[in-house]
């Protein structure tokens, strides 16, 4: 099991949340593994309390599963379950969309230009592909929060967070070719907000989504016949 720092008694209780929430979504625990509440409570320096209290927030996010008599695991997504989620994240973005370019300043289109020029660079090892797919969730978080909507953006982030985990499950990392397309809807995405053209930016963003849904559907499955 991964070696987990050790936390003061104080903080115990929000922040063994936050790092069995990190560890879920940064790779730290693979999809399907189970999460032992005492093993987890002597790494950590706590009681078991703080543990079972964040696996059962954890739980609320859908981030790991409670079996009875069987223990608790880190949950694993089928890819039907991930296309419905990505139909309901591209409802959710496209909402955003026609709130934000009312709401679009200098700097904020300053700052999507520059995570979109840093998505454009070379991807040539896993570094790469990490900072490239942490920029990708930068900017869509961005544009969702910029709505100024906060129930939208917190159901936004519970949904990212499932498809963090599937794109764990997902063992083939993005080629040229996907790459290239990947900016080329981005491109078309950061024209509709320069130009503070709502619908072009819904079509942009509802094109990119469904396109990326199904290639990580695709992937998923690929993925567990690969494993049969």
């Amino acid at each position: 099991m991964k070696t987990l720092p050790r936390l003061a008694r104080s903080r115990a209780s929000d922040s063994v949340f936050d790092i069995l929430r990190e560890n879920i979504l940064g790779r730290g625990f693979r999809p399907g593994g189970r999460l032992d509440v005492r093993a987890l409570a002597d790494q950590l320096g706590v009681s078991a309390t703080p543990v079972k209290d964040a696996i059962t927030r954890l739980a609320a996010e859908g981030l790991v599963e409670i079996r009875p008599r069987s223990g608790t695991f880190v949950a694993e997504l089928a890819p039907d379950a991930v296309a419905e989620t990505f139909e309901i994240r591209r409802a959710l973005e496209c909402l955003a969309a026609e709130r934000v370019v009312s709401r679009l300043t200098p700097d904020l289109l300053a700052s999507f230009e520059a995570i979109i020029d840093a998505m454009e660079r070379p991807v040539s090892n896993e570094r790469d592909r990490v900072e490239h797919e942490r920029k990708n969730v930068e900017l869509h978080t961005r544009l969702v929060e910029a709505s100024n909507n906060r129930r939208l953006a917190e159901l936004y982030r519970n949904l990212n967070a499932h498809l963090t985990i599937a794109r764990i499950h997902s063992r083939r990392r993005p080629d040229e070719e996907r790459l290239e397309q990947e900016r080329r809807e981005h491109r078309a995405i950061l024209e509709a907000l320069a130009a503070r053209d709502a619908g072009a930016l819904v079509n942009a963003l509802d094109r990119h989504i469904r396109r990326a849904g199904s290639a990580l559907v695709g992937d998923l499955r690929e993925a567990r016949a690969g494993a049969a």
